[in-house]
């Protein structure tokens, strides 16, 4: 026992002699001043994501070698951007957990579990993951998955308070970082596809007190507004809209903040359900859903706002990533804010009037031709109408979705990793909402059907790609294709560089700024996801990224070939550590018993099971390889599925109990469906599409031409 006691008071000796200095406003708004530093989740404010410096160049980035790993312990989606303040690293890990370590070296100088309970993550649609957190005030602040705001120490790590910012009785949780300014922490939250109301809200950095809450759709009729915008809004939806749904427009990812506006920008989320005929009948525009807000940052009062896709209506969510920049646009700098959300257009906004300047697609889109630039509307196509089945571009994932994009002043380009991936939509003509669990509007279950054998096949030669856009010639200048589903955030260096990670291509790759040429390429153990940065410390630069497979991509579709453990890696020059070897996934086999069930048990399993378990173990019992996969279960699994499934017997392992939700006979039905779809014999057809795929073959990218 005394060897980990003194292991621990080294860690806090070492964090005490590493302590930082407090992150106020005045080294938020001078984060330039600071280029060793990463202050905040895009650097600075703005958001830009580009660092200043430029002892890495296009010249030596080749010799970039790990200077250290750190493995997290976890195994799930790792999707965080570290903070770097004076030479100390924060980072969070699944489960919201945050690390502190030490810049140079590595060395873990504390770490903070939250103690989200296990079960909760029932209630995440896209993984257990988090994002990153706020350094502000000699404190270190996370939203944890189950929608509380922490504060802790930055010094030590231990907790100075910890608040709720959710009704508890709600599936909502909370998966971003927290944004800091003018003695305030910003959170928001998700949830929407489990039927909750969106809202951002501002505490108290030093008391965790609430200041002020924005809700960005209204309540019921008949209840008070909350605030005065609501009224506005209540007029864009229709009486008999879905109130028992909360309607969505959940501020679950990025924010940004001008500090001579005194603006904070929210980026609003998706509709619940997804169809507008659904949701509101009658019509509206439904806001604030799928909307930039431009709120006084001191009391939450609205601005401006604008509205990517009015009534929105195939999860076109306006949380992805937000610039700020200053740009010469009809002959004088404009004050901008730059977006690309997940409908497929390319926004440049007036950050002061919320003006729209531009707005131009920057991926193949279908529902949509263009967008009016008198009206500022989209001139929809009516090819994304939910009557009939069509394949939507972009799909749900959109053509950029949370992996942040970065901004180089130095190139005056905007660096996107972007979706290629098109998407049938089948609306479930039986709806109903139904409390804790998707209410999207979807038919995933014969979704499934359509698909089932042929998901391989269907796979498109460059489902992923980094694309660089010029906001002011409104075109692409270049891109790189990957062939991986999956694929990570975006950095951008004064060095004349640009990192980026490939996903399930398990590689850190660095490309030319000017012309995406390749300059070097790291081998990782798993996939690359998060999005990098880079620091310096005693004057030496590195650049340092989070690994480890995950998120909706890597629940939902991605087949994960590497076992994912979970590293925190930073690389320089000459580096000397190494990271660990790649391990493929060993294949499973099927040890399910005969099936006994009717046909029509097992076609009932089939719809429960499409309702309540593919958003974990995928579509068609064929898990992407980030959690098990059912058909691969072991003999005692399927002896003790009612003690799992309905006792939860596995919940503090994350598989938590569904008997508010499912009956025993419920239960014994998706264990018939799941047993069937292990002893599934594949067509010669579909063993012919699997031979193509594993051998490289997929669908052209011309398919896809802008």
């Amino acid at each position: 026992m005394l060897a980990p006691l003194c292991a621990a008071a080294d860690a806090r000796a070492e964090a005490a002699k590493l302590a930082p200095r407090p992150v106020d406003d005045a080294r938020l708004a001078g984060a330039d001043a600071e280029p060793g530093n990463w202050l905040t989740h895009g650097r600075t404010w703005g958001e830009q994501r580009y660092s200043p410096l430029a002892q890495i160049d296009v010249t030596n980035v080749s010799e970039l070698r790990p200077a250290w790993v750190y493995a997290t312990g976890e195994t799930r989606g790792h999707e965080a951007t570290p903070l770097v303040v004076d030479g100390v690293m924060f980072v969070t890990l699944p489960w919201s957990i945050v690390v502190a370590l030490d810049a140079a070296t590595g060395r873990e100088l504390w770490r903070h579990d939250p103690e989200v309970p296990r079960a909760w993550g029932r209630f995440a649609c896209c993984d257990v993951v988090n994002r990153g957190v706020a350094a502000y005030q000699g404190k270190i602040y996370v939203g944890t998955l189950d929608g509380r705001l922490v504060a802790l120490d930055a010094k030590s790590g231990a907790r100075v308070w910890d608040v709720d910012t959710i009704d508890r009785s709600k599936p909502y949780t909370i998966t971003g970082a927290p944004r800091a300014a003018r003695g305030l922490v910003f959170i928001g939250n998700a949830g929407a596809e489990f039927g909750v109301r969106g809202y951002i809200s501002a505490y108290d950095a030093e008391t965790g007190a609430l200041r002020w809450r924005f809700y960005t759709v209204p309540g019921p009729p008949g209840q008070p507004r909350e605030h005065p915008e609501l009224v506005l809004a209540a007029k864009t939806w229709s009486p008999r809209s879905t109130w028992e749904s909360g309607l969505g427009g959940t501020v679950w990812d990025s924010l940004a903040f001008d500090p001579e506006l005194d603006l904070l920008y929210v980026g609003v989320g998706n509709a619940s359900p997804y169809p507008r005929e659904i949701r509101s009948p009658g019509g509206g525009d439904n806001l604030f859903l799928s909307s930039i807000l431009a709120l006084r940052a001191t009391t939450g009062e609205l601005v401006w706002h604008y509205q990517t896709t009015p009534a929105e209506n195939w999860d076109f969510t306006a949380t992805q990533h937000m610039i700020l920049a200053d740009l010469p646009i009809g002959g004088r700098t404009r004050r901008v804010l730059m977006q690309a959300p997940k409908n497929g257009f390319f926004y440049v906004l007036d950050r002061a009037t919320g003006e729209l300047l531009s707005a131009d697609k920057y991926v193949a889109v279908n529902w949509a031709s263009h967008v009016d630039a008198k009206t500022g509307r989209p001139v929809e196509t009516g090819l994304g109408e939910w009557k009939r089945t069509r394949f939507m571009r972009p799909g749900p994932a959109g053509g950029h979705n949370w992996h942040p994009m970065a901004f180089s002043p130095q190139t005056g380009l905007v660096y996107i990793p972007i979706y290629a991936l098109a998407y049938p939509f089948h609306r479930d003509k039986a709806f109903r909402q139904t409390p804790r669990r998707f209410n999207t509007g979807e038919d995933f279950a014969r979704m499934q059907r359509a698909v089932d054998g042929y998901e391989r096949s269907l796979r498109f030669c460059e489902p992923t790609r980094l694309t660089a856009w010029d906001p002011l010639t409104r075109e692409r200048v270049w891109q790189v294709s990957h062939s991986s589903e999956m694929h990570g955030g975006v950095l951008a260096t004064a060095g004349g560089l640009v990192f980026h990670g490939t996903g399930g291509d398990a590689t850190l790759a660095a490309y030319r700024a000017t012309d995406g040429e390749l300059l070097w390429e790291a081998q990782t153990p798993t996939a690359v996801i998060a999005a990098p940065i880079s620091y310096a410390v005693r004057g030496e630069q590195y650049v340092a990224v989070e690994i480890g497979a995950g998120g909706s991509a890597g629940l939902n579709f991605s087949l994960i070939r590497y076992e994912n453990a979970g590293y925190v890696a930073a690389f320089k020059r000459g580096g000397k550590a190494r990271l660990p070897e790649r391990r493929l996934r060993a294949p499973g086999s099927v040890v399910a018993p005969a099936s006994t069930a009717s046909p029509e048990t097992v076609a009932r399993g089939h719809s429960l099971y499409h309702q309540w378990c593919m958003f974990c173990h995928g579509i068609g019992v064929k898990s992407g390889g980030l959690l098990p996969d059912l058909r691969f279960a072991s003999r005692a699994t399927f002896a003790s599925w009612q003690d799992i499934v309905i006792s939860g017997v596995r919940a503090e392992r994350g598989m938590p109990s569904f008997a508010d939700s499912l009956s025993r006979e419920d239960a014994d039905a998706i264990r018939a469906y799941v047993i069937s779809q292990a002893h599934r014999r594949p067509t010669l057809l579909e063993r012919s599409a699997s031979w193509l795929y594993d051998n490289g073959a997929c669908l052209p990218a011309r398919w896809l031409a802008d």
